[in-house]
């Protein structure tokens, strides 16, 4: 993500109020629909399109990103945790704030990472829940800011906003990554390799005692 884009995002946020206003789908592309304030604007900017809107308590942002073309397919699921918690580094980064609540979520049939990064400017604590969905060709990030005295009073506003993400039958998980096969994680291996030479010495003492005894008995 630009880090022009997070500037413009936080710049919105800050010279824009807040209105009462309803959601309604609308078509970020052939495959991605959500829910959007119904006097959204959209911003084409460095091949990458912006809908954006003011809700009754909080600021809605959808980002659509193409990847680069010559963007490698991610093999595992292992790979594709790595790209989306590089993405969440660099959006902590460049907007100096922290990240609570990261987890995985499920859309449609493609993970998702969702974590909420809070931020002080110096006229008061403001929150931005983010919701990114990473493809081979688009990521795709979802963005509701709020301030942290709205935090009681947003979440019937930001459920409606996350709930309402749709994704085409078309996306499949192998277009994020392209095997299934977990694998075994690196601590497994180290667990499991490091332990077999441990057992092996366990099975040749215990029959070596067995032996023993049973020379003894003759």
């Amino acid at each position: 993500m630009k880090k022009i884009l997070v500037i413009f995002s936080l710049v919105l946020f800050a010279t824009t109020g807040f209105a009462q206003n309803p959601l309604k789908p609308v078509k970020i592309d052939s495959l991605v629909t959500v829910s959007l304030p119904k006097k959204f604007t959209k911003k084409d900017t460095l091949g990458q399109s912006i809908y954006s809107g003011n809700g009754q308590y909080g600021y809605m942002v959808v980002i659509r990103a193409p990847n680069a073309h010559n963007n490698q397919p991610l093999s595992k699921e292992r790979d594709l945790n790595e790209v989306l918690q590089d993405y969440i580094k660099g959006i902590k980064g460049q907007s100096e704030g922290s990240t609570q609540n990261v987890r995985d979520t499920t859309i449609g049939h493609l993970k998702a990472k969702t974590f909420t990064l809070e931020t002080d400017q110096g006229a008061g604590l403001q929150l931005r829940n983010f919701i990114i969905i990473y493809t081979q060709d688009v990521t795709y990030t979802f963005e509701y800011y709020y301030e942290e005295l709205r935090k009681d009073v947003v979440k019937e506003e930001y459920k409606a906003f996350s709930s309402s993400i749709k994704l085409s039958q078309e996306l499949k998980r192998t277009d994020q990554y392209l095997s299934n096969k977990k694998g075994l994680s690196p601590n497994l291996k180290l667990a499991l390799y490091g332990g077999i030479p441990v057992i092996i010495i366990i099975i040749i003492l215990v029959l070596r005692r067995k032996k023993k005894k049973e020379q003894e008995q003759h």
